[in-house]
């Protein structure tokens, strides 16, 4: 077995807080999830979450226009970036809070507003180096906090928003006609401020729901270039480092209108027309904007969750839509101007609206309170999570009205049980999405209660009870069937694991006897051993054919608690810290356990034969040690809130402040972990947390891991074996140099009609290579006939090796088969929408060559005559 789990994909959580934004393509939407950054890639229905985190919870992204490179930072003011191989390159510290960071058009430099400074970089090249952030200007003017940036279109300046209900403008070279430019004309903090297109004309949106449309008396072309001799020290200093070398440019604007060059006369915007959002009269606080150049289309979301969609400069109302109700909190469009994507997160909600069809593209929310449980299916294709909100996402069932204790499917796959606090159990059905209570013929459900202490079990062919079993003395605290057996196995608070065999009525098969109250209970998936977790936190192994123990593992002092912030005495000491180190969760595979205490430093992965092995250890806030530096006579400094709200005022109000929730208070989440699961194919786990849905693979994504190399082995080399046709060879070295792009060259290099014989030549290690490369690259490539050859080929001469080995090869099955299954819903839609269109060019293309065959046995004359018929008949099978 092999523990070498690397964090895979997060699921459940899809906004928290930050700005939502597109990919180049415009395909993908990219959202900040707490300290982590998800792709939810909309045409192929995917998501994936980076491998790369900060150290709290991001508030600003930006995304150069290549695609390549993105800039992330966090609450505590600390910046990475990131390749799109997904390595983080570079950190840089700020030391105080950043709100917004933008990319120029051109991508060769980037600004961050912080406080009420906007700051300019260079953006940092590829390669790594020492000190990668380039500072070039520092721009002065605002005197409140930014908010907002935009450049225009040739990157020659950018504007920037500010809480002092102004905008400024700035030159990001100098400009010896536009050196800064203040705009006025508001009452409320600045939410938008955009370039039109092409244009030194802005728009600027306010909180208040004011937009104000200002017009420039010049072009970007009329922007002139500031000589030596033209440039002001007043309004230009110089930072100086300690080397003393020039550091960057520091551009001092003021609210009185800048010098004039002599002979150059300065950009000048005079306000053309002011508009308002509230003229309906159900009017509140508007909370997030965006602005498409091409289509001149504005986006203003508000705190009662509705949108507007107007045309500008006209301000034609288009379409307004409430689609949630929490404020919007950030908004984004796609390059292409007809997705709108929406993150709220008051409710954890990301959308993405087609406004032109009006439909929803994607509509995804977490759950409003934790998740309790979670199973896979049997092919380990999906995942069901249960959770506090009374729900079960790609689709959500709420016919719970109390939480969800616990989730299961059925061994189909195609049917989801679910037990809930609300005393009943529901069967779900993933054709229909539906509530249901028959399933296939002859599966059982059984629930175990916290009350009477009674085990029930019911057929859901009939929705009948069919049996009631009694015999332990305390709340059932788990349920397992045996893989093999008809047997069940429950543990209790009663300090008992009882198996009940089914084919004897249901009769006490053995009784276990624990030293502690039994909490997880769960056969390996061969049926010979059963692993039982403990409040003592102990595990122990069973073998339920003679009930003797065959092993057992003392978890209690890996899974222990360290003490919160604000305790003082030690949690060995402390009556809470009695009931720690308990495995509340229990998920076995083979002779490997994984278990976690719910709220602990660490979850740990044990096996049967080994000693501990512990797999990771979350951030939070159990301390190891007490840091006396936070405690005071007054208490722990712990206690103290220093945060404020996003947008929403002082949340430790001063006296005569009126704005904001005064109740309102920052407070320090535990991380929680409820339920632990793994894929059935064992190549992944998942655990449900506060945090979100976690997965854990070995499947971790392909990067360069050449093996089996020697100096022969090189792209040259490589290809001269193809130029002699030894196609056999040359794949085996590709596959040894491991470049996907050579790989692939080599492989599409082999004609058709050797691929039967290649294939019965490659050894059995570079088999299952190949199988993987192709289900992969049949994902996107167009080249369908091909690959599938491949893979034909590799199943039918191969296949009785791979099924030996086919915990191996399942997940690259299964994604071969999720290939195959897409790609042939694409085309039977293509099909079926152009069948009428295949008919008739048939058919036309077989009346043309009756009428060729029968023209060239006539003269030239005859023939223009014939053609002619031959037209108006065309015409008339048009017509019909």
């Amino acid at each position: 077995m092999k523990f070498a789990y690397k964090f895979s994909n997060l699921l459940g959580a899809f906004y928290r807080h930050g700005n939502l934004c597109f990919s180049k393509d415009g395909n993908s939407v990219i959202s900040p999830v707490g300290n982590r950054i998800s792709i939810f890639d909309l045409k192929n229905n995917k998501s994936e979450t980076l491998p790369v985190s900060t150290t709290k919870n991001i508030s600003c992204l930006g995304i150069s226009p290549d695609g390549n490179l993105a800039i992330l930072i966090d609450e505590g003011m600390e910046k990475s970036i990131i390749l799109h191989k997904k390595k983080k390159l570079h950190h840089h510290h700020f030391h105080s809070p950043v709100h917004s960071v933008s990319f120029s058009p051109d991508g060769k430099k980037f600004v961050i507003t912080k406080e009420n400074v906007p700051l300019m970089y260079h953006a940092p090249e590829r390669n790594r180096e020492f000190n990668a952030f380039a500072l070039d200007k520092s721009y002065y003017g605002p005197f409140d906090e930014t908010t907002c940036i935009d450049w225009t279109d040739d990157s020659k300046c950018f504007a920037v928003g500010s809480k002092d209900m102004t905008t400024w403008i700035f030159g990001a070279e100098r400009w010896a006609n536009l050196i800064y430019y203040s705009l006025g004309g508001h009452k409320d903090i600045i939410v938008g401020c955009f370039f039109e297109k092409d244009s030194l004309d802005m728009y600027t949106v306010s909180q208040e729901g004011t937009l104000c449309v200002w017009e420039s008396d010049t072009e970007l072309e009329g922007l002139q270039e500031e000589g030596e001799e033209d440039k002001d020290d007043d309004d230009v200093e110089k930072i100086i480092g300690e080397d003393g070398e020039t550091r960057g440019d520091v551009i001092k604007g003021s609210a009185d209108t800048p010098k004039q060059v002599e002979g150059i006369k300065n950009v000048r915007y005079s306000q053309r027309s002011k508009h308002y959002f509230n003229k309906a009269g159900d009017f509140n606080k508007l909370t997030a904007a965006a602005f498409h150049k091409k289509t001149h289309i504005l986006v203003t979301g508000f705190a009662s969750g509705a949108f507007h969609l107007h045309e500008l400069p006209e301000f034609d109302l288009i379409h307004s839509l409430s689609i949630s109700d929490q404020r919007i909190s950030t908004i984004a469009m796609n390059p292409t101007g007809d997705w709108i994507g929406f993150g709220c997160s008051g409710l954890g909600q990301l959308l993405v609206w087609e406004w032109q069809s009006e439909s929803y593209v994607f509509k995804q929310q977490g759950h409003f309170n934790n998740m309790n449980s979670l199973a896979y299916s049997p092919d380990g294709q999906y995942l069901v999570t249960g959770g506090d909100d009374g729900g079960l996402c790609f689709v959500a069932f709420t016919e719970h009205s109390s939480s969800v204790t616990n989730v299961a499917f059925t061994s189909s796959g195609f049917v989801v049980v679910s037990a809930s606090l609300d005393g009943t159990v529901r069967a779900f059905d993933l054709h229909r999405y539906r509530n249901f209570r028959t399933m296939t013929s002859g599966e059982l459900v059984c629930a175990g209660s916290q009350d009477s202490f009674e085990i029930f079990l019911w057929s859901m062919q009939t929705g009948r009870l069919l049996e009631v079993l009694s015999g332990h003395e305390g709340p059932v605290s788990n349920l397992c069937f045996s893989p093999v057996q008809s047997v069940l196995a429950s543990v209790s608070w009663d300090k008992i694991v009882r198996l009940w065999d089914m084919l004897d009525s249901w009769q006490t098969k053995e009784t276990l006897r624990l030293t502690s109250d039994g909490l997880a209970v769960t056969y390996r998936p061969d049926g010979q051993e059963l692993a039982v977790a403990s409040l003592d936190g102990e595990i122990t192994f069973w073998n339920p054919q003679t009930g003797g123990q065959t092993g057992s593992i003392s978890g209690r002092h890996d899974l222990q608690m360290g003490r919160k912030e604000t305790v003082k005495i030690t949690a060995k000491q402390s009556a809470k810290g009695k009931g720690q180190g308990q495995p509340k969760l229990l998920s076995a595979l083979s002779s490997e356990a994984c278990t976690s205490d719910g709220m602990g430093l660490h979850k740990c992965m044990w096996h049967g034969q080994l000693p501990e092995i512990r797999l990771f250890r979350p951030e939070n806030d159990a301390l190891e040690f007490l840091d006396r530096r936070k405690m005071t006579e007054f208490g722990s400094l712990s206690l103290v809130d220093e945060g404020i709200g996003d947008g929403d005022g002082v949340e430790l109000s001063l006296p005569g402040v009126k704005r904001g929730d005064m109740s309102s208070r920052r407070y320090k989440p535990e991380i929680r972990v409820s339920s632990l699961c793994f894929s059935p194919t064992g190549r992944s786990w998942a655990a449900a947390s506060t945090e979100g849905l976690l997965i854990y693979s070995l499947d971790a994504s392909l990067v360069f891991d050449p093996y089996d190399l020697d100096m022969d082995v090189m792209p040259a080399s490589i290809r001269q074996q193809v130029k002699k046709k030894e196609w056999a060879s040359a794949i085996l070295l590709s596959f040894r140099l491991n470049e996907m792009p050579l790989i692939r060259e080599v492989l599409e290099a082999v004609p058709y009609d050797q691929i039967t014989v290649v294939c019965s030549s490659l050894p059995d290690v570079y088999v299952d290579k190949l199988l993987n490369f192709v289900a992969s690259t049949l994902e996107k490539s167009n080249h369908l006939q091909f690959y599938l050859s491949w893979a034909q080929c590799l199943l039918t001469l191969h296949g009785q090796k791979l099924k030996n080995r086919s915990g191996a090869v399942l997940p690259t099955v299964q994604q071969l088969l999720k290939s195959i299954q897409r790609h042939s819903d694409d085309l039977s839609k293509l099909c079926d929408w152009n069948i009428y269109n295949i008919r008739y060019a048939a058919a036309l293309s077989k009346q043309r060559g009756v009428k060729r065959t029968a023209a060239e046995s006539l003269s030239d004359e005859e023939e223009e005559v014939a053609m002619d018929s031959g037209g108006d008949e065309e015409n008339i099978i048009v017509e019909n």
